[in-house]
């Protein structure tokens, strides 16, 4: 290390050197520097030039790789045949028609249950909750707003026939087939009335859910976002696996189910949203008895949904359940005879 004498004595003398050199001689030395430079970077600038080709057209291959290498598995499933996705839609649409018989022509609670176990059974474990309308309504609305963007035609159906379905008959969808409403509906225990006012508040999150889903779906396609599909609280029960958060919301949901009549189908499915809108149209619904009233007020305890008002059923709120039948007296004629 050199000492802090001679440290200085070298600086006074390379300023006084400088203050020597002919501003020439200053002008070559800075070219010469910028020369140096432009050599030592030169190679670099020549090499981003050249233009990459890959050394092979396909990936390595068993033979090719050695010392025993096996290709692993194909770890997902391939795709659904074409056919078999159509069957899906009819069988959505077959289902549908039994719940409008079985509530509205037979008013059978245990049929309608038998269909929501089935649903449940064959579009959520089976099917792994991919026959969706909710998760539709971003496809849909991606399609609509981007020109490169195409779904097939069964995505379409999926979409739009529950909708046509409510515009006739109320929400059969909710009813007995869609799968994330079965599975609530079949935990439900105990049920207890949510006060009116919280009740039609807490409805409206579905609306905001339903807006920002859309939002987030009609992105440009790098920043595009599936909200619904990424925080679907039941899939993961579906297919048997998910991430622990995701598992652990949908455990919540299902818990407070117990207690509070399907709670995601009230207040944040916005599919629901939807067939609210549409169920406003339908000239048939939901009638408490088949052909008087009696105001006894056993019906409406008996909703666990809170879809019955001044003892009659609300068609917009009523997610054909058939609860209703089953404590009506008057569909036991036996019990009560009207004059």
């Amino acid at each position: 290390m050199m000492p802090p004498m001679e440290s200085a004595q070298l600086r006074s003398l390379t300023v006084a050197a400088r203050k020597r050199l002919p501003s020439r001689d200053r002008k070559e030395a800075v070219a010469a520097l910028l020369l140096l430079l432009f050599l030592a970077f030169a190679p670099r600038i020549h090499a981003q030039a050249i233009p990459y080709t890959r050394p092979v057209e396909t990936a390595p291959q068993e033979n090719t790789i050695g010392g025993g290498y096996k290709t692993l598995a194909v770890q997902r499933a391939k795709p659904r045949d074409y056919w078999f996705q159509v069957l899906d839609v009819v069988i959505l649409g077959a289902a549908m028609g039994i719940a409008v018989w079985l509530v509205l022509k037979r008013r059978s609670r245990k049929w309608a249950t038998v269909l929501t176990i089935g649903s449940l059974a064959y579009f959520g474990f089976y099917r792994e909750g991919c026959i969706c309308p909710i998760g539709s309504i971003q496809n849909v609305a991606v399609a609509l707003t981007d020109p490169k963007y195409s779904i097939p035609m069964v995505v379409t159906l999926t979409f739009f026939l529950p909708l046509v379905v409510a515009l006739f008959y109320g929400r059969a969808f909710c009813g007995g087939v869609c799968a994330l409403g079965a599975i609530q509906e079949l935990v439900l225990l105990k049920p207890v009335q949510v006060p009116p006012k919280l009740d039609r508040a807490l409805g409206l999150l579905k609306y905001v859910y339903l807006g920002l889903a859309i939002l987030l779906a009609i992105r440009p396609a790098l920043a595009r976002d599936f909200l619904i599909c990424r925080f679907d609280p039941f899939v993961g029960f579906f297919r048997r696996t998910g991430s622990p958060h995701m598992l652990m919301l949908g455990g919540g949901f299902l818990l407070l189910g117990m207690f509070v009549g399907r709670p995601y189908c009230r207040y944040l499915c916005p599919y629901g949203g939807l067939l609210t809108w549409c169920t406003r149209l339908a000239r048939r619904g939901v009638t408490v008895t088949p052909d008087k009233e009696l105001d006894c007020g056993l019906c409406t305890n008996a909703c666990p949904y809170g879809a019955i008002e001044h003892m009659r059923a609300v068609r917009k709120d009523c997610l054909y359940c058939a609860r209703c039948y089953a404590s009506c007296p008057r569909t036991k004629s036996e019990l009560v005879t009207l004059s």
